[in-house]
């Protein structure tokens, strides 16, 4: 792997930034050099810094528009040329020998100028649906890494599970996590995590169903935005820990019994790396309602519960976290062992192996 450079587009979302963030981790332990592309002003670019990961910024910040809005079109076009242009000379600067994209919408110009300049280009989707730049990149690369098996699949694509990152191998002391947090080892704990793109309505429906449910404690992460808000709606309840963001979260899971969460490609990849029976409840206003179908993947299989959004979410809440009961939550856990996906933890491995296949 010596010498081997590679680009990765990542970014945006937590779905398309943390599965690249772990393979780039992977790639550069391995000897490769490995310069990830961001939109300008990714909050991504903060953890790649962190991590020694080097990055560089792309002049686009929108993605296709969905409207008819004239002026929202003729913005994305002047964004897109310029960043076609950008792409251009960056790869020509670092000379990758792969190219790889993500998903969203700063992989189609990395994927689209490489392919035209005679760079090997791949594109890995967490999700259970190509998302469109996905789409569009298919038609221009040599490799299609599916993170989900899908109904729609192609004669270059590979089902490969989605990478996390390599402490989800770890073992952890339950015991010793939830004293740390002030909270019983003996009593079933719930985690709950919104997720990056919204959890107004799951944050609002649940000071209801953590009161009404006593024998169980909760935990839950709200994110900076949510964090005083939920803080003060959960006044008086004395069966829920709050924290605004855990840095080890791999920790909380597995010393949870249960999550109530969204269903993006990272979460779902690391409730089946954690083997974690869930409550999923979809982001409503994802794109072509991908959630829905990711959330359907475990649901089908036995291994959580699916509760679409509602205004009686609470109520329905309630009801499926009365259903899970010790019996239900241990055949959830050995559902995931019927899961038709690769090892999580060997993906990481896999994926760079098919990329020096290139």
């Amino acid at each position: 792997m010596k010498n081997k450079r590679f680009l990765i587009a990542s970014g945006g979302t937590g779905g398309h930034f943390y599965p690249g963030f772990a393979l780039g981790k992977s790639l550069q332990q391995h000897g490769a050099e490995v310069l990830f592309v961001v939109r300008q002003n990714d909050p991504a670019a903060k953890t790649l810094a962190a991590n020694g990961l080097t990055y560089t910024e792309l002049d686009l910040n929108t993605g296709l528009p969905r409207t008819f809005n004239p002026a929202r079109h003729l913005r994305f076009m002047r964004q897109l040329i310029s960043s076609l242009k950008q792409t251009r000379t960056l790869i020509k600067n670092f000379h990758p020998d792969v190219t790889l994209g993500m998903g969203g919408y700063v992989s189609f110009p990395l994927i689209f100028c490489s392919h035209y300049m005679g760079i090997k280009t791949a594109v890995h989707e967490s999700n259970a649906l190509w998302g469109l730049s996905n789409k569009v990149c298919g038609y221009f690369c040599d490799l299609r890494l599916m993170g989900l098996p899908m109904q729609k699949t192609f004669k270059n694509a590979v089902l490969v599970s989605t990478p996390i990152r390599e402490e989800f191998g770890l073992s952890v002391n339950r015991a010793d996590v939830l004293n740390t947090l002030g909270l019983n080892p003996t009593l079933p704990t719930v985690l709950i995590m919104g997720g990056s793109q919204g959890a107004k309505g799951l944050n609002e429906a649940l000071p209801q169903v953590i009161k009404n449910t006593p024998t169980w404690q909760f935990i839950h992460l709200t994110g900076t935005r949510w964090y005083d808000a939920q803080l003060a709606a959960y006044q008086g309840l004395t069966n829920v820990k709050t924290l605004a963001y855990s840095e080890e979260i791999y920790k909380l899971m597995k010393s949870a019994d249960l999550m109530i969460c969204r269903s993006g490609a990272s979460t779902l990849a690391e409730l089946i790396a954690c083997r974690l029976p869930a409550i999923l409840v979809p982001f409503p206003h994802a794109a072509a309602n991908h959630q829905y179908f990711n959330a359907k993947v475990l649901s089908n299989n036995g291994c959580g519960f699916l509760v679409t959004e509602s205004p009686d979410l609470a109520k329905q809440l309630e009801k499926t976290l009365s259903a899970c009961t010790p019996k239900a939550l241990q055949q959830m856990r050995q559902a995931y062992g019927q899961l038709p996906l690769p090892d999580l933890l060997q993906c990481t491995q896999s994926i760079t192996q098919l990329l020096i296949n290139l």
